[in-house]
């Protein structure tokens, strides 16, 4: 359940100013790739379109994912926010093509799903580990041309 991990993802008040801490502190050069999406997301207070804006800085084979909720059904993110923290942690992702082995392991392990989407392709589902490792796993599936183009980006 903690293997093919690519990813660590912060939520923040402000993007903009959370990617030049980064690159002031921690001498990130890498030019993030900025997205605003809306979506359809699925949680348990229902089905709703919610907004985000990302930026993904790949290190190598790390992606960093910063997220600021916008609108809409955002909870998830959103809750995490603390105004007077720039950053804070919110999830590791890591890679799977079997969301049903995902659904019976996190189901056996007490870790229930809170979050699901899809967007370009991309699936998604968030398991609420918080109770044993303070956050929450995102398993997602894309498209090989994603993982490619990730690689890519990190070189």
């Amino acid at each position: 359940m903690l293997s093919n991990h690519f990813q660590n993802a912060y939520v923040t008040p402000d993007i903009d100013r959370a990617v030049a801490l980064l690159a002031e502190r921690f001498g990130v050069t890498a030019e993030p790739m900025r997205i605003d999406v809306t979506q359809t997301f699925r949680t348990a207070d229902g089905v709703g379109e919610g907004t985000l804006r990302l930026a993904l800085i790949q290190l190598g084979r790390l992606e960093y994912e910063l997220i600021q909720p916008l609108s809409g059904n955002v909870a998830i993110y959103a809750d995490a926010v603390m105004p007077n923290q720039l950053l804070r942690f919110h999830h590791v992702g890591m890679r799977t093509d079997d969301f049903e082995q995902v659904r019976a392991e996190s189901e056996r392990h007490g870790r229930p799903i809170v979050l699901e989407g899809e967007a370009y392709g991309i699936r998604f589902l968030y398991a609420d580990a918080r109770q044993t490792l303070g956050h929450y796993l995102e398993y997602i599936s894309a498209p090989d041309a994603y993982w490619e183009a990730m690689q890519q980006r990190g070189k």
